[in-house]
């Protein structure tokens, strides 16, 4: 099974008793002289995969220490990094552009470069720093724009965003840590469905408005419709929240090298601005016209 973030697109899944693993192979069916599968991390013979049944009748050796390896901490030192990169470029596009329409235009250009970042790093087999710390820069001027200008309409809505991203995360990991949500390669498929029928189902509705076919932003209007749209949409945000989990947990577990606390924490950077783009657009829906 393959992770839906395209951070982790490259490192997938697989199934191994109903889990998901990092990067495993199949369990050898069943024979009790059959090697276990690696860990694809490991540099020495007798690390294993841990979701993978050990032969431990014949007592066969468990892997010794290593170094290198990614850990917890640099998970979150590197997370710290690539959204404190966002926070200072929006608050600097905060302060330093207007709202205007020139300010818009230029977050809509940020944002292009920034996915193309995204793209260029979710393509390669390593990360880059560089890259990843320029999609969070470029990320960040276009949420500082886009901030101020609901900030402009909707007073203190930005703030709020923030609080409800705050919230929404913090559950979502709490919902995680304590087994309410498994995922699971079935999880991961139903999931994974929903979420390109929801980009798919977006893009058509932007190519309607855009023409003149809806009015208000159709599917995305400030009403009932779009407060549920958007609803779904931090769902989806929460989904690939726990995949990023996931993929972080069975990371460390199966050690995988420290550059990939980089790959962990551009999945959740990308995870959370989604979700606060989508948390601004409700705050907003709910405060209403001023």
């Amino acid at each position: 099974m393959r992770s839906s973030n395209p951070v982790f697109s490259r490192r997938g899944f697989s199934r191994d008793n109903g889990s998901a693993g990092f990067n495993t192979a199949p369990q050898a069916g069943g024979n009790p002289y059959a090697q276990a599968p690696t860990n694809p991390y490991a540099t020495n013979p007798y690390a294993t995969n841990p979701y993978a049944q050990q032969d431990t009748q014949y007592g066969a050796p468990q892997a010794p220490a290593r170094g290198n390896v990614m850990t917890m901490d640099d998970v979150v030192s590197r997370t710290a990094i690539t959204l404190g990169v966002v926070a200072a470029g929006a608050a600097l596009a905060w302060a330093l552009l207007p709202v205007s329409s020139t300010s818009y235009g230029l977050a809509i250009g940020a944002a292009l470069v920034a996915f193309v970042l995204a793209m260029i790093q979710s393509f390669k087999a390593t990360p880059v720093p560089a890259l990843i710390i320029g999609y969070a820069a470029f990320e960040g001027v276009f949420l500082g724009v886009i901030s101020e200008m609901f900030n402009e309409r909707w007073s203190g809505a930005p703030f709020q965003a923030v609080l409800g991203t705050l919230a929404v995360s913090g559950a979502t990991l709490f919902a995680y840590k304590q087994r309410w949500v498994r995922v699971t390669a079935r999880y991961a498929r139903i999931g994974m469905t929903i979420a390109i029928a929801f980009v798919l189902v977006m893009m058509v509705n932007l190519l309607v408005v855009a023409f003149g076919g809806a009015d208000g932003g159709g599917l995305r209007s400030f009403g009932p419709l779009g407060f549920a749209v958007g609803v779904l949409a931090i769902l989806i945000g929460c989904f690939f929240l726990t995949l990023d989990f996931k993929q972080i947990e069975d990371g460390i577990t199966y050690g995988a090298p420290r550059e990939e606390s980089w790959l962990a924490a551009f999945g959740l950077t990308m995870s959370l601005v989604w979700i606060y783009l989508e948390m601004l657009r409700l705050v907003a829906i709910l405060q209403g016209d001023d």
